[in-house]
């Protein structure tokens, strides 16, 4: 696990989830991960610098995607397990990718990218969460985030479509 995010006294965490920004952070995005006391980027980043802007809101931690294979994106991993609370979340950009044993693992929440649709499903036990993309429209899909809300080892996800 390469975090352990745990805040002091017994607070709900509230965690930003981004993803497919494709080089583009909108302000609006922004705005909307500004209360985050933590953000999660799940892929297709697109550039280096969309990571800066949200290091200034909170700690970040970022996958890299299908669209990030430029020489800066082969320091981010392809997936991540991290700890935040009592809760273990593992990201990756396209879910079809995902080779971990949820189970044995003991993970609570996988959170993916790569489709641009917003989805929040539970799976025996497990919470998946895509937050859409965030980036350029594609289709008719929303420009989308999400919140994940973490109080000891209770969490729950909400979507937040973004307006542009």
């Amino acid at each position: 696990m390469a975090l352990d995010f745990m805040p002091d006294g017994n607070s709900t965490i509230q965690v930003g989830v981004i993803a497919d920004t494709h080089g583009l952070l909108r302000p609006e995005a922004i705005a909307a991960l500004r209360p985050s006391d933590l953000i999660l980027h799940a892929g297709d980043i697109g550039k280096p610098d969309v990571l800066e802007p949200l290091r200034a809101i909170a700690p970040v931690v970022a996958i890299r995607g299908n669209v990030d294979s430029k020489d800066w994106a082969m320091l981010i991993p392809e997936q991540e397990t991290i700890r935040v609370a009592n809760v273990s979340i593992h990201l990756l950009h396209n879910l079809k990718m995902l080779t971990v044993d949820l189970k044995a693992a003991g993970i609570q929440v996988v959170v993916s990218g790569h489709s641009h649709q917003p989805v929040i499903a539970e799976r025996d036990g497990v919470l998946f969460l895509n937050p859409g993309s965030a980036g350029p429209r594609r289709f008719k899909l929303p420009i989308s985030i999400a919140h994940l809300y973490i109080t000891d080892t209770a969490v729950s996800a909400e979507l937040i479509e973004l307006v542009v």
